[in-house]
């Protein structure tokens, strides 16, 4: 597969041009990539309106992920939320619906600032069975009869997986509901672009979602930043005729060509050993399987994420966290009840040693008791946009009984609010502010 960003800026900095043209380091060494750092000068595209290099590389990874249309991000999939988000109200509203989504609980910030931004009714799906504050079990059966109860379709169901913590939704019978009921499927599959490569392909566009959104960064060997958004060829046209547009709207008007670069590598990369992703899934399967024997309690059913429930083994996250980093050893997220360790095949295999080994040095305790607070279902006061975009204040949790959240900000990992803009906090709230160390929270002002 050929890599046409990549060879133009090559070109470019071969050339040695004076460069009267962003951005202002001219090319000179400070960081060292810095030549290779560019603007949209002639020759270079441009990424929403691509119409040379950009939408030849673009079209590279589309064919490679098997989407109808792939559109770039150097924003990483926050950008690509809003723009599905949009897309769907765009098609829903040509359709005579309202500004209806029917969303997962465990959505990321950046759908609650899309709805603030569009105005749009979120209906909340709540687990299944109790689950940790991260993790939102959703299944098609489920999802027949949520939809089957409202009284106006919505213009998309929007769930996320995999999770932070590694569990997979199936897919492919969540987009035969919506098929059913002529509802949109938008999936935020940021962890999951490598999904693809695996045998068999488990990618979203491969199990019928209309829309998806991927990391590049997350799990292949692209720069952070890096991500896309994906179309369906069997989504309605609407949807790839405006995907640009919709990532416009919302995006910067100087994207990193860095970011641009390491995507158009991406997918020579994997067109050249797409096998190594599955064989690399068996490697770590089996060491899954050997921590298993040891002791740990494992979860989630994504190939590329170690989450262990760290209380059955006596610890908490953090705790098993804090000894990992003794040993140079950083890992994704943790807290009172998870550890997370998100794997690659850029690890070499003494890395991967390295890491069982020192979780099989840790000595097994007695099992925590503690469980997770109730996750809240609170009442809904404003709606999202309106609490988001309202005067607030900073308040003690502890003060904060009867009044209507505003805060979207929260700590990055997960970034999963425990309750939403425009909702009432309530004991249960306030149970979960304790339970992870939130002691103050933003509330609309009275």
């Amino acid at each position: 597969m050929d890599t046409p960003i990549f060879d133009f800026v090559r070109s470019y900095q071969e050339r040695r041009n004076i460069r009267l043209h962003m951005p202002g380091h001219k090319g000179k060494v400070l960081l060292g990539m810095e030549s290779m750092d560019i603007t949209e000068i002639g020759g270079a595209d441009e990424l929403f309106h691509p119409a040379g290099i950009i939408q030849k590389s673009e079209g590279n990874a589309s064919s490679l992920f098997g989407a109808g249309k792939t559109v770039y991000s150097t924003e990483g999939s926050s950008l690509c939320i809003r723009a599905m988000a949009y897309l769907a109200l765009l098609w829903g509203k040509e359709r005579g619906r309202k500004p209806v989504i029917l969303a997962g609980r465990n959505a990321h910030k950046a759908f609650l600032s899309a709805a603030a931004l569009l105005d749009a009714d979120v209906r909340w799906l709540y687990p299944e069975r109790e689950q940790h504050l991260i993790a939102c079990e959703i299944t098609g059966q489920g999802l027949e009869k949520q939809l089957e109860v409202m009284a106006e379709k919505p213009a998309a169901v929007y769930v996320t997986s995999p999770d932070y913590l590694g569990h997979v939704l199936d897919i492919a019978a969540l987009s035969a509901v919506c098929r059913r009921h002529d509802v949109l499927l938008l999936v935020d599959n940021a962890h999951g672009a490598y999904l693809k490569f695996l045998r068999p392909d488990r990618h979203p566009m491969t199990s019928g979602a209309d829309l998806c959104c991927d990391s590049a960064h997350k799990t292949l060997p692209a720069l952070t930043g890096g991500a896309y958004l994906h179309i369906s060829k069997k989504a309605p046209a609407l949807l790839r005729e405006q995907a640009n547009r919709a990532m416009e709207l919302f995006a910067s008007s100087s994207p990193s060509y860095l970011i641009l670069q390491s995507l158009d590598k991406c997918s020579a990369v994997l067109s050249q050993d797409a096998g190594r992703m599955a064989a690399f899934a068996e490697r770590i399967c089996k060491m899954k399987e050997k921590l298993s024997a040891h002791g740990y309690v494992l979860i989630g059913e994504e190939p590329f994420k170690i989450t262990l429930a760290a209380k059955e083994y006596g610890y908490t996250g953090d705790e098993l966290h804090d000894l990992l980093r003794k040993q140079n050893i950083e890992c994704e997220f943790s807290d009172l009840d998870f550890l997370t360790m998100m794997v690659t095949p850029a690890l070499e295999e003494q890395e991967l040693q390295r890491a069982e080994n020192a979780l099989l040095s840790i000595p097994r305790k007695e099992r925590i008791e503690q469980k997770p607070p109730v996750l809240p279902h609170p009442r809904r006061v404003l709606s999202i946009r309106e609490a988001m975009l309202a005067l607030t204040e900073e308040i003690p949790v502890e003060k904060a009984a009867g009044r209507v959240f505003a805060d979207a900000q929260v700590g990055c990992p997960p970034c999963i609010p425990i309750i939403a803009c425009g909702e009432e906090v309530n004991g249960a709230a306030i149970m979960c502010f304790r339970y992870y160390g939130i002691s103050s929270c933003r509330v609309v002002r009275t």
